[in-house]
């Protein structure tokens, strides 16, 4: 990893996603999260709402994706940065646990950082692919 002083926000949010495990890209996020960080989940997605500060980020995002879901991820395809914002866009994919359904979903997140600290958070995701596979 990178120094911190010399981490570009671009840098800061690709740690987010490309650590070696998700436990570490949430060690990055922790690291790099304002402590009032705004967190903003899809209208229509299962986890939809704005959630503030990392305990209430972990609780009703984290750790229900890593308890209901098998390999939930994103996977980047690209980014685009200016300054403080910085869009990542991708492909979520997992097999939701009760149902045993496969998904893939096309999705965008915006970052919002000031100093060098995530401060906003919104998901952008075509949501109808996950609802399938959460329903019977």
């Amino acid at each position: 990893m990178l120094n911190r002083k010399t981490m570009t926000n671009l840098d800061i949010v690709k740690s987010t996603y490309e650590g070696k495990t998700s436990e570490e890209n949430g060690k990055n996020l922790t690291a790099y999260a304002a402590d009032d960080i705004s967190w903003t989940e899809a209208k229509g997605f299962p986890y939809a709402g704005t959630y503030i500060g990392l305990d209430d980020i972990f609780k009703n995002v984290f750790a229900r994706l890593g308890s209901e879901w098998i390999d939930y991820k994103f996977t980047p395809e690209d980014y685009v940065w200016n300054e403080d914002k910085v869009v990542a866009y991708g492909t979520y994919s997992g097999t939701y646990k009760i149902t045993g359904k496969v998904f893939e979903a096309r999705v965008a997140h915006i970052w919002k950082l000031k100093d060098g600290k995530i401060i906003c958070f919104e998901q952008f995701v075509d949501s109808q692919s996950v609802n399938d596979a959460i329903s019977n």
